[in-house]
């Protein structure tokens, strides 16, 4: 037996591949099915089986393909109402697989049709637990999700205990030694408090994770309930997607419209401008938001363009491009570019640099927006004067900003200020917007 992880940085998203006997079977794959089909190459093996802990809201996989190209199997809970084929997977039920065996687990709690998949070798002990989203190292899954999407529908109080009892009855009884591979790590909005770590035991879990501590039913959901993070706006879309199985990656992106370089754009499109910054600040089209191609790039392309909205992609090159279809395509947005180009015509707008000693001489001269989340603004406070609207609801709330002042835009780091300041200045066209970008590292430090 071979278990494999794949990690993509990205979306801090584990999937799995788990060899036996020249079968494999997948748990929870990303989008791009390549990988997983270079590893059964390279073991001269066939991807028999493709399992679903529960329909994902922070990327699309690529289960349905799998089934149409190579005749897998998907076992997933029959609580989701899949619509592709599939065979339902929940507990009790299990399928052997070369020297293997495969056990379904209803543990729900992220969601209501979350199972995990206890894998035992072949003297029938338990050797791994596939916890989706359940289980996470140093913590679990947050319950907030399905409120709106999905067959199941559930109330985050009410997921909140289910996933009380998933602790008690489902995990905690497992062995000490028991490996833990969980669907995501340290980064995901899929939970508050994730640990670097890509595996575990159920014994270190026991030992450090909060959850398998020593408390009330009322404690743990409260617990679970505070501090967890913005709900991105793509989440719903993805848990759809996920439940009715995605087109085939490959196709799907190549019928994404390249237009030719320097072309016009249509007037008043949606335009999403992935260059750096500086490049950026000196020409683009008027009213683009710049959310630079960095390392969560899709998660905030995500959150800051809903599922209903058509947009196009400006990029460097053709090279960049490439790059940043791939990346919408992890969560399904490649379907919404209504065109990429490479530097297009008319970028006439244009940015003024932030002179951070102006500022220092007379902070009360402007109007200062923080665009981190409403628990970074409370917890880390820089400005005691600022107005906190978090920057995946930026562009619904720009009417919010008095612009009496020249208004300044920070976050925490210089990344997501590039997209906020971009945002407010198409919003507020005749208002002096300035974006503070890295230099508000500095008020960090002075702040504690």
């Amino acid at each position: 037996m071979n278990i494999q992880q794949f990690y993509d940085e990205g979306l801090a998203h584990a999937s799995y591949a788990i060899l036996s006997e020249g079968k494999i079977a997948l748990v929870d794959p990303g989008r791009n099915p390549q990988q997983y089909y270079d590893f059964a190459e390279a073991n001269n093996a066939k991807i028999v089986a493709v399992i679903e802990t529960h329909p994902h809201a922070d990327f699309v996989s690529s289960h349905l393909e799998f089934h149409q190209n190579e005749g897998a199997t998907i076992y997933v809970s029959k609580m989701v109402g899949a619509e592709y084929p599939h065979t339902g997977f929940d507990e009790g039920d299990s399928f052997e697989m070369g020297k293997i065996s495969f056990h379904s687990l209803h543990t729900p709690g992220h969601s209501p049709d979350s199972i995990s998949i206890l894998l035992k070798d072949e003297n029938g002990k338990d050797h791994a637990l596939f916890s989706g989203d359940t289980l996470f190292i140093g913590d679990v899954g947050r319950p907030d999700l399905r409120e709106k999407a999905g067959n199941m529908k559930a109330q985050r109080e009410e997921l909140a205990k289910m996933m009380f009892h998933t602790v008690q009855d489902k995990l905690k009884p497992l062995a000490d030694d028991v490996i833990v591979y969980p669907a995501h790590g340290a980064g995901s909005l899929c939970g508050k408090n994730l640990s670097d770590a890509r595996q575990s035991t159920i014994g270190e879990q026991r030992a450090t994770n909060w959850a398998f501590g020593d408390v009330d039913e009322k404690t743990f959901v409260n617990s679970l309930l505070e501090g967890q993070p913005y709900i991105p706006k793509y989440f719903g879309y993805d848990v759809d997607m996920n439940k009715k199985g995605a087109p085939a990656y490959q196709r799907s992106i190549s019928q994404v419209s390249i237009w030719p370089e320097g072309a016009k754009l249509p007037e008043g499109a949606l335009v999403i401008d992935s260059r750096e910054q500086d490049k950026f600040r000196a020409g683009h089209i008027p009213g683009a938001i710049n959310i630079m191609n960095g390392g969560k790039f899709e998660t905030w392309l995500g959150s800051i363009v809903g599922p209903e909205e058509k947009f196009f992609l400006v990029a460097d090159s053709t090279a960049e491009l490439e790059i940043l279809i791939f990346k919408a395509a992890k969560i399904g947005y490649e379907q919404l570019i209504k065109g990429a180009v490479v530097n297009p015509e008319g970028m006439t707008a244009t940015g003024k640099s932030f002179e951070v000693e102006a500022f220092k001489a007379n902070p009360d001269a402007f109007t200062i927006v923080d665009i981190r989340s409403k628990d970074e603004h409370k917890n880390s406070p820089i400005f005691e004067q600022s107005i906190n609207i978090p920057l995946h609801e930026l562009r619904e709330r720009t009417g919010e900003i008095p612009t009496q002042k020249p208004v300044v835009v920070h976050c925490a780091g210089g990344y997501r200020s590039a997209a906020g300041s971009s945002i407010v200045a198409g919003a507020l066209e005749n208002s002096e917007i300035l974006d503070f970008s890295e230099a508000i590292k500095d008020f960090q430090e002075e702040a504690h």
